[in-house]
């Protein structure tokens, strides 16, 4: 074995010479032989390992045993602990799930604190397919079904290509110690139940099923790629971004005989699971919204607009004062007195100095906003009217700030000046505001 993975490493992982590499030994048969093999191999490497205190006195003799073994063979290590339990019922998470956030989050510390580069994991093909099973039983795309991935960031997994009885092989021939999970034993545990009652019965069936689920993988892994190449090319056609937003054009899309798909294709990544309300949305009413935690789909008119979304409130107001020549936050202002205007731009106002008040004041609009556009003589206008003229979408209007005095509306800041600040052939001094 050691020769074979000697070649994949080599092959498969060219990039880790010259690196400094975590491993992850949870002190267990396959952690243990991953750092046999390491130990063996021209690397720099430190071991990492949790202590989850699920297994009592059991947890903490893995802690041990590791500890022992590293100061054995001269190879730094890294520990810690965690009241898994404890963390699991705050955040209402199961205990394995708790376990994989409190583990990755310390690795992913480590790596910034320590300077590695890499951290490597023991999973092996029989995980895979394990993980495989596990995620058909729930319902899965191709994402799914590709299993664990060989890397993933930083996080790498040389094993994956043997499996349990080859790591058991070489554990025999080379007399590796190593300590056994008690909890490996119980079936309370859904893939535990998969390793002991199903996977025997579909290698009794083919003794040679994994190499044949491997060989699977494999070909789903391409037709994978295949996809995400496919969904590539027919994003550049039916999206645009607009700086963090980005708008899908629904008639470009529902010409494709499957935009289902690659709707799924493009918005997995943004945290929505309510797929067929998403699907619905394509030939909902405008104005309709599904949300994720982060992000937020809107139906407008014949476009799907993704933006990033948050529940938490923005400050309303913000003051700018008369010595301030510049706003860099909410939004990007210069304010300087000019001899002359030009009217070119709708990001770019001129006003009557001497009609302004200061502090002027930044904010959201309100329902209920009303102004006098420029260019109505004695004629209001609801800034919602002006919002439903300009065919603003609701994450447009949501963007909108106004720039006001004394409570009257100075500027819908890039769409309209009030009339009420005009320039006029009495003014004296002319104050312009550019939107950067």
């Amino acid at each position: 074995m050691f020769s074979k993975f000697q070649n994949h490493i080599v092959s498969r992982f060219p990039f880790l010479a010259e690196k400094k590499l975590f491993l992850a030994v949870s002190g267990g048969l396959d952690s243990m032989v991953l750092l046999h093999l390491f130990k063996q191999l021209p690397y720099e490497i430190a071991v990492l390992h949790c202590n989850f205190q699920l297994r009592g006195l059991e947890s903490f003799g893995d802690q041990e045993f590791i500890q022992n073994y590293c100061d054995q063979n001269n190879i730094p290590i890294f520990t810690t602990h965690f009241d898994t339990e404890a963390f699991a019922k705050d955040y209402k998470l199961s205990t394995q799930v708790a376990a994989r956030e409190l583990r990755y989050s310390w690795f992913y510390e480590l790596l910034e604190e320590k300077n590695f580069d890499f951290i490597l994991t023991a999973h092996h093909a029989d995980d895979n397919l394990e993980t495989f099973i596990i995620n058909l039983t729930r319902g899965t795309g191709l994402e799914g079904l590709t299993g664990i991935p060989e890397q993933n960031d930083k996080i790498i997994r040389p094993l994956l290509p043997f499996s349990r009885d080859e790591i058991l092989k070489y554990v025999q021939e080379n007399n590796i110690e190593w300590r056994e999970d008690s909890s490996n034993a119980s079936n309370k545990y859904l893939r535990n139940k998969i390793r002991h009652d199903l996977v025997p019965v579909l290698k009794e069936i083919n003794p040679n099923f994994l190499d044949a689920f491997q060989k699977t993988q494999s070909y789903l892994q391409e037709t994978k790629e295949m996809v995400e190449d496919a969904s590539i090319m027919i994003y550049q056609q039916v999206a645009k971004e607009a700086g963090d937003d980005i708008h899908f054009d629904l008639n470009q899309l529902k010409k494709l005989p499957n935009y289902k798909s690659y709707l799924y294709q493009w918005l997995n990544e943004f945290g929505f699971s309510a797929w067929n309300d998403i699907y619905d949305l394509v030939e909902g009413q405008s104005g309709k919204q599904i949300f994720a935690e982060e992000f937020r789909l809107l139906k407008n008119r014949e476009t799907l607009i993704l933006s990033p979304f948050s529940e938490a409130p923005e400050k309303e107001e913000f003051e700018i004062y008369e010595n301030d020549t510049e706003v860099n936050f909410p939004l990007k202002l210069s304010l300087c007195n000019v001899g002359h205007t030009t009217f070119d731009s709708n990001r770019v106002i001129f006003v009557d100095a001497d009609k302004i008040r200061f502090p002027l004041v930044l904010r959201k609009w309100k329902e209920g906003d009303v102004f006098q556009p420029f260019g109505m003589h004695g004629k209001s206008k609801k800034v919602s009217k002006l919002f439903k003229d300009e065919k603003l979408s609701l994450i447009e209007k949501e963007k909108t700030w106004l720039l006001c005095s004394n409570d009257q509306i100075v500027w819908v800041i890039g769409i309209r000046q009030g009339e009420r600040f005009k320039i006029e052939n009495t003014t004296n001094k002319i104050l312009k505001i550019e939107l950067q």
